[in-house]
């Protein structure tokens, strides 16, 4: 079954007085359970592409469907609903919240969706526990090295248990033995918890560990490689 379907999908930005097609009519579906990445150069489309999945941006043209749920057919409150139940984001950037501490940015996203502080809590350092932070629940991402905020990242992506999770470049600030292990954690999570995973990169290692590869060039898909089959 499918968890994200596009079709025919149009993006044009403008810059300055010139218009930029991002995308140029792209058609894909992903399964849901994938371990997918989204891959090419800078300017390819790819992250333009992972928004809108996301919901994060409209297309010009083009229907996109995540679990079921068309995106057209949605009110931006219903969108915003779906992406806080259904969608974890995690960004190349990181995007903690610098005066939390890492159980407090863990618990975001459940404070959000009014789950009761007792058990954010244990749920956040639960998540932390699994992914290597048992003894870092009380630093700030400022206390932190990029790798451990990155998997602080994934645990706040990962804690509410959303159908798909979406990562813009997550490898692109860390070094490879802590990429190879952050990578190694996401299939993991991947093949326990069944979340679909859909990677942004030009990291040949995120494209190594996917098991389909979906090549982006000038806004359309140039290549489609199931390594699974």
């Amino acid at each position: 079954m499918a968890i994200v379907e596009c079709t025919d999908v149009v993006k044009t930005y403008q810059q300055g007085k010139v218009d930029v097609r991002a995308l140029r009519g792209v058609t894909l579906s992903i399964d849901t359970g994938g371990f997918v990445a989204l891959a090419g150069p800078s300017g390819s489309g790819k992250t333009t592409l992972l928004n809108l999945i996301g919901g994060l941006d409209e297309p010009d043209s083009g229907h996109i469907t995540v679990d079921g749920n068309p995106f057209d057919e949605m009110s931006q409150s219903r969108l915003a609903e779906l992406r806080l139940n259904k969608i974890g984001f995690i960004f190349q950037a990181y995007n903690l919240i610098p005066v939390l501490s890492a159980v407090e940015n863990v618990e975001y996203v459940m404070l959000l969706q009014g789950v009761g502080a007792g058990e954010r809590r244990e749920r956040a350092r639960a998540i932390l526990d699994e992914v290597g932070l048992s003894d870092m629940y009380n630093r700030r991402p400022a206390e932190l090295s990029g790798g451990q905020q990155q998997r602080v990242a994934v645990a706040r992506a990962i804690v509410s248990n959303p159908a798909l999770v979406l990562a813009d470049e997550p490898t692109a600030n860390l070094d490879s033995k802590t990429g190879n292990g952050l990578l190694e954690m996401m299939a993991e999570m991947n093949r326990t918890k069944k979340v679909t995973f859909i990677f942004s990169t030009h990291d040949q290692r995120v494209m190594d560990y996917a098991r389909r590869l979906i090549r982006i060039q000038d806004g359309r898909v140039a290549e489609d490689v199931d390594k699974a089959a």
